[in-house]
C-alpha cells in the first residue's frame, strides 16, 4: 500500500529515531530534521503567515503558514 495523499499530519513522539524508521517504512520521505530560524526560512520563500507566530513558554515557537496551492502547514521551532 502506498500513501497517495497527505493533507494534515501532526506527530509527537518520544523516540524520534524509531518513529522516523516507522514512517520511512510506510513510504514517507525524510526532508528536514529541524525547523531552525522559522521566521527567516519562511519569509525567504515567500510564505504567508496565517495569524501570528506564537511561543509556548520557553519550549517552542509555532505558526500556521499558507504554502503552494493554498496548503496550510504548522511548522514548529524548538528553542534551546
Amino acid at each position: 500500500m502506498t500513501i497517495q495523499q497527505r493533507e494534515n499530519v501532526g506527530v509527537v513522539v518520544d523516540d524520534f529515531a524509531a518513529a522516523t524508521a516507522f514512517f520511512l517504512e510506510l513510504g514517507l520521505e525524510l526532508e528536514d530534521q529541524a525547523v531552525q530560524d522559522i521566521e527567516g526560512r519562511l519569509r525567504a520563500h515567500g510564505a504567508e503567515l496565517v495569524g501570528e507566530i506564537a511561543q509556548y513558554e520557553q519550549y517552542c515557537r509555532y505558526c500556521y503558514v499558507r504554502g503552494p496551492d493554498g496548503i496550510i502547514i504548522g511548522p514548529v521551532e524548538e528553542l534551546n
